[in-house]
């Protein structure tokens, strides 16, 4: 059962079939299209749509109560060449347009390299003369651009897809080019547009033939090649559905994240927020919005957008793909790309201002709570000068003021007032105070430089300062004590019965306590220490300072590498100083 209904063609009702009707309206409008474009074509047009209308009156007196669609094929064909109709010569001679000289001097066409690259002018001449390049909607794997191509060349498909496949083998260039030309070609998708891809005339029957083939299945021409490519390309379709699966997988995670983290971080307190693995609470988004809620509208819709636009792009080709829905036009991929674009333009400069804006207050924030005396340092810095009451009066060019790792009895934990400076340049002097009676004292500490300059200095009623012996990190004065102390303390003797005898001698150098025997063992606080380190004394020396006179209540004492307090300018590339260590010694006269 077809439906019928009844049209008005020229003042003239008629019934005719549904499907019928269809094919006449494209065959009207391809004409339309085509002689609108010369002058004097309305017309033209509206004398063939009156001459189908007599043909249809035609039928009717003959007993046909309604138009099928074999009778507007039959029609169409009736009414001739659109050349004709506008009074045009007749192109039925193929041999009209031949030129007699072709064949004049018919030697090889290709003597030279210009008369050869001629010859492939020519050929690409006739193979795309009269032809538009489109792509082809009756032919396609992905985007039909490849059977557009074909067709505008007059060449196998199967070529232009197996160059495609080498070229992505090139870093993805064939894939590049590929998704370039589905963007800007345009698809034939009028019966007009359909045979100007083909290269066939635009006449009333190739036009019927279009309308009314168009839903016929393309049938492909048989190829080894062909049926070999199709197996690879469809091969590689497939990778390339998978890969794009996983890539839209991925974003739809993102941008679940992205939206889950703008949600915590508006609505929830920083100190009960959670981490997320796609944590953006690190920009301070809601104080900045406080202050500049533009530019964070603008960085959080420009996020959204540069996550949401591939995701919906690869989502549309997908169900296109499965038939769900129809491809993407040209003029809507071209405004998704350009919106895509315009989103990332957005974010980029957005994201670094806001980011460095959330580098300034966490700047701020770290120097309030790692600062000491107001002084940017780290926690062990920090700590360790706390802990021993350090003053801070100097702090420049310094790249740390406290190190550990060269403990002077193999400690690589115990830390200890360090300064280093790669030009000599550190400006330094870390100072205590202890309060104290009045007396005569003596200021001991173990000390190393790299050079002279740096001076462990104690003030009482006088300044009093005495320099730190320069051994660099070798040798040094406190591993000869050791030396000396076990060279006179070992001893071992042989007993008639021929064993051994070892004498073990307790030593004390500034308060630590040595256990030395004759095999050369040295332990200090019950802990053997490598031979090397005794033997290289990481250049550590004892420094003393003697008669300090003290009628008041308190001594200052310290370090200090400044010329203005020393007189003496610094030479060391770094210093080391530590267990300082102060001692009444007598009375005041």
């Amino acid at each position: 059962m077809k439906k019928n209904i009844t049209i008005n063609l020229c003042g003239r009702l008629f019934q005719i079939d549904e499907d019928a009707y269809e094919v006449l309206q494209k065959y009207i409008e391809s004409l339309r299209s085509y002689f609108g474009r010369q002058e004097g074509g309305d017309e033209i047009a509206d004398d063939i749509e009156a001459r189908i209308a007599e043909l249809f009156d035609e039928l009717r007196q003959q007993g046909v109560e309604a138009i099928t669609i074999d009778h507007v094929k039959d029609i169409i064909t009736r009414i001739g060449k659109p050349e004709q109709l506008a009074g045009g010569g007749d192109d039925d001679n193929p041999n009209d347009n031949v030129n007699p000289n072709d064949n004049v001097n018919s030697g090889h066409k290709y003597d030279s390299f210009h008369s050869a690259a001629e010859g492939i002018r020519e050929e690409v001449r006739s193979r795309t003369a009269g032809k538009k390049l489109y792509r082809n909607p009756k032919d396609k794997m992905l985007a039909g651009v490849l059977s557009g191509l074909a067709a505008y060349t007059n060449t196998d498909p199967a070529v232009w897809r197996l160059a495609t496949v080498l070229l992505f083998l090139f870093y993805g260039f064939g894939l590049l080019v590929y998704i370039v030309l589905a963007i800007i070609l345009p698809e034939a998708r009028t019966p007009e547009q359909l045979l100007q891809m083909e290269g066939r005339d635009v006449t009333p029957q190739n036009l019927a033939d279009v309308v009314v083939d168009k839903d016929k299945p393309y049938e492909e021409r048989p190829s080894v090649l062909r049926n070999l490519l199709s197996i690879l390309l469809k091969i590689f379709v497939g990778i390339f559905v998978g890969i794009a699966v996983i890539c839209g997988l991925a974003l739809l995670v993102c941008l679940l994240l992205v939206v889950i983290s703008m949600v915590i971080v508006f609505t929830v307190p920083a100190a009960t927020r959670m981490s997320l693995p796609f944590d953006i609470g690190y920009l301070n988004l809601p104080e900045l919005f406080s202050v500049h809620p533009w530019i964070v509208i603008a960085f959080i819709a420009s996020l959204l957008l540069v996550f949401f636009i591939p995701l919906y792009a690869i989502g549309h080709m997908l169900l296109s793909k499965s038939g769900k829905t129809q491809p993407m036009g040209t003029g809507q991929r071209i405004v998704w790309i350009v919106l895509w674009i315009a989103a990332l333009c957005c974010m980029i400069p957005s994201f670094i201002w806001i980011n460095e804006k959330a580098s300034e207050h966490y700047q701020a924030e770290y120097a309030k709570n790692h600062a000491y005396q107001g002084v940017l340092m780290s926690d062990e810095d920090k700590d360790f000068l706390r802990q021993g009451g350090w003053k801070l009066l100097k702090h420049d060019n310094c790249a740390h003021y406290t190190y550990s790792g060269d403990y002077y009895n193999g400690d690589t934990s115990v830390r200890y007032l360090d300064a280093w400076d790669e030009n000599c340049k550190e400006v330094f002097q870390a100072e205590r105070k202890e309060a104290v009676e009045p007396g005569i004292y003596k200021l001991s500490c173990i000390a190393r430089a790299e050079g002279p300059g740096p001076c462990i200095y104690a003030i009482g009623d006088d300044k009093h300062l005495m320099q730190i012996p320069v051994y660099g990190d070798k040798g040094g004065e406190l591993a000869a004590q050791i030396r000396q102390l076990q060279s006179d303390s070992l001893s071992a003797t042989d007993t008639p019965s021929g064993k051994r005898v070892t004498h073990r001698v307790q030593m004390n150098v500034m308060g630590i306590k040595f256990e030395v025997n004759h095999d050369d063992e040295l332990k200090i606080n019950d802990e053997v220490v490598d031979q090397y380190r005794v033997k290289q004394g990481m250049g550590w020396s004892v420094v003393t300072i003697d008669n300090i006179v003290v009628k008041g209540d308190s001594i200052a004492y310290g370090v200090s590498t400044d010329k203005s307090f020393t007189g003496r300018p610094c030479q060391a590339k770094w210093f080391s100083a530590t267990d300082f260590k102060l001692t009444r010694t007598g009375d005041l006269p």
